[in-house]
């Protein structure tokens, strides 16, 4: 629990979190990949789904809003974490964000 909202993390004020930027929270041991794109945010695992690799190591790309794992070139939507290409065949695990307060919050709601 933080600032009264149980169950889920804080990421970030939203004026730290523009458009075309990123942030990594923790949820306990769940790395979870925030991202604004045009004014919408998404939350995602930090963790390709074909290598056990930090997504936000990699690049964002605002105008197709993808990210691609530096490691091997797998790229996903962050609106869906759907896969775009090989070596990638499974979606990344996608997560609830809501804005309170001018802040941003996210959480592992896997159980």
């Amino acid at each position: 629990m933080a600032d009264g909202l149980p169950g889920w993390t804080r990421v970030c004020a939203t004026a730290e979190l523009l458009p075309g930027e990123m942030r990594v929270a923790w949820d306990g041991d769940t790395p979870i990949l925030v991202v604004n794109h045009e004014g919408d945010l998404y939350a995602m695992e930090d963790r390709c789904s074909h290598e056990d690799f930090e997504l936000s190591a990699g690049a964002f790309d605002p105008e197709h809003a993808t990210i691609e794992c530096v490691l091997h070139g797998a790229r996903f939507d962050v609106r869906d974490g759907r896969p775009l290409c090989p070596p990638a065949y499974e979606p990344v695990v996608r997560f609830p964000v809501k804005v309170v307060d001018g802040a941003v919050w996210t959480r592992d709601d896997r159980g």
